[in-house]
């Protein structure tokens, strides 16, 4: 998969959360913008979130793993299901090949049925999450050869088929019965253990022994590497465990050809435990983020203190760690450092891979959380200007509009049915800040962008409920 790149490049939201519709494409070559970065602003309660919800929800099924029951939640209270469109670009730098590639799935909300005894479980736990409904479609050029865009695994089918059309399921597949009925089995197993059916390790398998086209078996390979190696999401969860002295280290680490990728909690506020062939990832993973740390907080670093060796439970050793913060020849625990610094560190190591490696993507809800805006522009300004990876990112910082070309940029409406829009009657000259703002109070855009308040009417709210026995 080293000649590979899968990049996202739309996403299509249905009944998801607050969204009745939405559509977001992430590329956008227009202007010379050649970076893939996306950030998505609006009004609290718009629907930003769900967008990184819904990627979350794509890593998910293409890493085969069960979807949290709390996704049965995200289905849009006035709707049965949801359902998620995503696009993808895969290039195959080696044999030259690009493949455009649809992957679509519904998710619904059914009655946990695996708990014995459900009169003891919470709301959230009564209902489980269930993918269906799933097509992946593609399109491709290859040299001179070039195939149209078409269905290559659609599961819509009755009971009793694994997927159509016919004749990509013998390609893919073959004829065998055995085979069939395995596979019905594991599509049926796949539904009951909110996982998908398309990626998940039973198709795979049988896709890797009976492929007759190498592209197929190629397409899907690509897209789980992707969903369990090359995408991130990191949600507002981060930041919680931030604030309750944890430290969610995300990283993507490669050395003469070895990768290590992965996230690791590591405590704040005592000695951490890690498997002790975690350490020297751990520090190697640090000492590249010093280099870039101090330029972006003048002097300061952070180290590893090896407090010594512990064995776990299991007998495996492992290793007492604490990180440190060093600045001006002291050294204090990282824990005293403000919780900006923490969030910065946390997501440091992938903003390094966003701008040296294409092959990977990263979306991160509330980016600007305790980072100074100044330095969040820059950031974002450089990562626009030379990252090779993509980025996708909410902020409810408006600094970044001033920096990043308006390509970049997207924002949410108030219209459930047209969620997100690309500001138009942008000139180059604008100032992409004050014409939202503009925006904001005079309602310019096909679509508002803002749901009005009226600022007398706060003011008589506070102070009503200040005093609940004055009416």
């Amino acid at each position: 998969m080293n000649h590979t790149i899968v990049r996202l490049e739309s996403i299509e939201i249905r009944n998801f959360k607050n969204v009745g519709y939405g559509h977001l494409d992430f590329e956008n070559f227009k202007n010379n913008c050649r970076a893939s970065v996306l950030g998505l602003y609006g009004q609290n309660g718009s629907g930003k979130t769900a967008l990184i919800d819904a990627l979350e929800l794509l890593q998910f099924a293409l890493s085969g793993r069960a979807v949290p029951n709390y996704f049965a939640d995200y289905i849009n209270i006035d709707s049965q299901y949801a359902t998620l469109k995503y696009g993808f670009k895969v290039s195959n730098q080696q044999a030259n090949c690009v493949y455009y590639v649809s992957y679509e799935v519904s998710l619904r909300r059914d009655i946990n049925h695996t708990e014995q005894n459900t009169e003891q479980l919470s709301i959230d736990e009564c209902y489980k999450a269930v993918l269906f409904d799933e097509v992946l479609s593609y399109s491709y050029e290859c040299g001179d050869k070039k195939v149209r865009f078409s269905p290559v695994i659609d599961t819509r089918t009755a009971e009793d088929i694994v997927f159509i059309p016919a004749t990509k399921y013998r390609l893919i597949i073959g004829n065998g019965n055995e085979s069939s009925t395995s596979l019905l089995v594991a599509k049926q197993f796949a539904s009951a253990t909110s996982r998908s059916f398309i990626f998940s390790r039973e198709l795979l398998n049988a896709i890797r022994k009976n492929c007759k086209e190498e592209y197929h078996h190629f397409l899907v390979e690509s897209l789980v590497f992707f969903g369990n190696f090359r995408l991130f999401v990191i949600n507002t969860t981060n930041a919680g465990l931030i604030s309750m002295n944890a430290l969610p280290l995300a990283f993507n680490y490669a050395e003469n050809g070895k990768a290590s990728i992965g996230n690791i909690l590591i405590k704040l506020n005592e000695p951490s435990l890690i498997p002790e062939d975690a350490l020297n990832i751990v520090q190697k993973i640090i000492g590249c983020m010093n280099v870039v740390l101090q330029q972006l907080i003048p002097g300061l670093t952070i180290s590893v203190k090896d407090l010594g060796t512990q064995l776990y439970p299991n007998g495996a050793p492992g290793h007492r760690i604490q990180l440190m913060s060093n600045k001006n020849s002291r050294e204090i625990p990282l824990q005293y450092e403000s919780e900006g610094i923490k969030k910065l560190i946390s997501i440091l190591q992938l903003l390094i891979v966003i701008y040296n490696k294409p092959s990977i993507t990263v979306a991160i809800d509330e980016l600007d959380s305790g980072v100074f805006e100044y330095l969040l522009g820059e950031i974002l300004r450089i990562i626009a200007e030379k990252g090779k990876g993509q980025l996708v990112f909410t902020s409810h910082n408006l600094r970044p509009l001033e920096t990043l070309n308006k390509c970049f940029i997207a924002f949410t409406t108030t219209n459930p049915q047209n969620r997100y829009i690309r500001m138009s009657n942008v000139k180059a000259t604008n100032n992409l800040r004050d014409f939202y703002y503009r925006d904001i109070v005079l309602g310019e855009q096909d679509e508002p962008v803002y749901e009005p308040t009226n600022n007398s009417e706060i003011a008589m709210a506070f102070r009503e409920a200040g005093n609940p026995n004055v009416s």
